[in-house]
């Protein structure tokens, strides 16, 4: 379980994203949150964490159990209504990145600005863009990567783990989460 980022030739910069080593960190920064977020993109539905399911089957019962607005990018809005999980939006993975780091957007519903945001499901090289963009840009959001592979422009973020070890650190996460 290292944490180190994939992309070698990028310089994340001094300050790195926090490891997450046991879910309790994450269900705590859930319960902590008034205005939560998760951001789902397309390698959700790819990855596969053994035994037949996928990140995608695992965030989408997160989001349930949580009560969380999800923003589905690419074609993952279909795939969460299969799985009971009706998106808040679907949109660019770049658009929201940048409402996100807006001072002036007041949210989804007009309720004002997140304060935590949770991602997981994009390609490596784009989520490492955009939450470098949040890091600089959004002081105010805490940003937790929900991917197996470190992310060091997040606040929080898994450690490089295999597949079957990520998949038990998010089922306890989904229990440790019950019912915000």
């Amino acid at each position: 379980m290292a944490a180190e980022p994939w992309q070698r030739a990028e310089v994340p910069g001094t300050t790195r994203a926090n490891v997450i080593r046991k879910p309790e960190v994450v269900a705590a920064l859930l319960k902590r949150a008034k205005r939560p977020l998760m951001v789902i993109g397309h390698e959700a539905a790819e990855l596969e964490l053994g035994d037949g399911i996928t990140l995608l089957d695992l965030l989408a019962e997160l989001a349930k159990r949580a009560s969380l607005p999800v923003v589905a990018t690419a074609h993952v809005g279909p795939l969460l209504a299969e799985r009971d999980v009706q998106p808040a939006a679907v949109m660019p993975l770049l658009d929201i990145g940048q409402r996100l780091a807006d001072p002036g957007w007041q949210g989804l519903d007009g309720q004002g600005q997140y304060d935590l945001v949770l991602i997981a499901g994009l390609p490596y090289y784009m989520g490492f863009v955009v939450m470098a963009n949040l890091k600089d840009f959004a002081p105010h959001l805490k940003v937790v990567c929900l991917d197996p592979y470190y992310q060091p422009h997040a606040t929080w973020s898994f450690p490089n783990t295999r597949p079957e070890d990520h998949a038990k650190n998010l089922k306890a996460l989904i229990e440790l989460v019950g019912g915000r």
